[in-house]
């Protein structure tokens, strides 16, 4: 009988997975929160994650559970773990990516490189980390944020007065960081303790949302090669994550590295890997999380770029642009998710790889813009 993986979340991410976990032999089942979503070909199941009860009863269709997002609630994933159910990653790494001021605090404990940072009630503990660092700062709501949501550039405590009176929790407060460009590490980690890392990345953001990525980052020295490695290693070993980590970072002007943020799971920044690596993202996570052999992560070409469609087409349909993508560009890998256009919304992605930075940059943007 098939190993039976049940992943929780119905979008995109779990949409990536069904064709690997096919190949692998694996029984793959969703749980999407509504009828229609991305991954809606492996959707046994529709309901809300936040119940116990609904997710206890996927639950005893699997032998083991995943994800495609940070969101179940703590509680339910303990209470399935109580029950012997196998869930990677477990709730004691997955809080990690959860609560950014629960992160914070233990990469601190970890003695990893990141911004100056502090957890904040009011205005006054505000404005006080403002005076010590400049007069500008970021702040960051410790849950939900995404994709430039949940995340805010202050010059004044009133800035933030609103995020203070929704709820009185605290808020998250860093540095407002000098850097040069945004990378990414990924790394993939099985139960048993095999752990295998991607080639850095540098991902380019828009409006708070990851646009393109470029695999491996350019111009990197060694250095800053090995640094990376050994930060998403380590932190990955210190947290205990099962499944796919995706280390998201800065590098300052002094090329230091700084850590910025965590994902459990596969993660834009990897998307590239699906045709760019021999082992991709989404297969890896399913090996990690089955405990199976990871696969080799060695880059299939020099270069590999990734670039989003965000919004989709403003008129018409995919399916009417598809053609003249594919003749024009029959190198480039097209990806689409399944969702309806709407405004700055990822609905796909375009993969190309080749010999020549420059080449493939344009082919993928090209590619791309057919679906704009």
């Amino acid at each position: 009988m098939a190993l039976r993986v049940g992943v929780i979340g119905g979008g995109q991410l779990a949409r990536m997975m069904i064709a690997p976990a096919v190949e692998l032999g694996l029984d793959i089942r969703v749980l999407a929160e509504a009828e229609g979503m991305s991954a809606q070909l492996a959707a046994t199941a529709v309901g809300d994650y936040r119940d116990f009860e609904t997710v206890r009863a996927f639950a005893k269709e699997v032998d083991v559970i995943t994800f495609d997002h940070e969101h179940v609630p703590q509680e339910v994933l303990r209470a399935l773990v109580a029950e012997g159910v196998a869930v990677h990653p477990g709730p004691d790494a997955l809080q990690y990516a959860q609560d950014k001021l629960v992160m914070r605090a233990r990469l601190a404990e970890l003695g990893v490189p990141q911004p100056d940072w502090a957890a904040v009630t009011n205005g006054d503990e505000l404005q006080a980390f403002l005076d010590d660092h400049g007069g500008k700062a970021v702040v960051k709501t410790p849950r939900g944020g995404y994709d430039g949501k949940g995340v805010r550039v202050v010059r004044d405590a009133s800035d933030a007065a609103d995020w203070f009176a929704e709820d009185g929790d605290a808020l998250l407060v860093e540095e407002l960081v000098s850097f040069v460009r945004e990378l990414a590490q990924q790394v993939a980690r099985r139960p048993s303790g095999q752990m295998v890392t991607y080639p850095v990345v540098e991902t380019v953001q828009r409006d708070g949302v990851c646009a393109e990525v470029f695999a491996p980052a350019p111009g990197t020295s060694e250095r800053l090669v090995q640094v990376a490695e050994s930060i998403g290693r380590q932190i990955a070993e210190g947290l205990g994550v099962t499944g796919m980590l995706a280390v998201e970072l800065f590098e300052t002007d002094d090329e230091r590295i700084l850590v910025n943020e965590l994902a459990m799971r596969p993660h834009n920044s990897g998307h590239w890997s699906q045709d760019g690596a021999v082992t991709g993202q989404f297969e890896q996570h399913l090996r990690a999380v089955t405990d199976l052999p990871l696969g080799d992560v060695t880059a299939r070409s020099p270069w590999s770029v990734m670039v989003n469609i965000l919004g989709g087409p403003a008129e018409g349909t995919f399916e009417d642009r598809f053609d003249a993508a594919m003749t024009e560009h029959p190198e480039a890998k097209i990806h689409t998710y399944g969702k309806a256009a709407r405004p700055g919304r990822k609905v796909g992605h375009v993969n190309v790889t080749g010999d020549t930075l420059d080449d493939v940059v344009y082919t993928a943007r090209a590619a791309a813009a057919h679906f704009a």
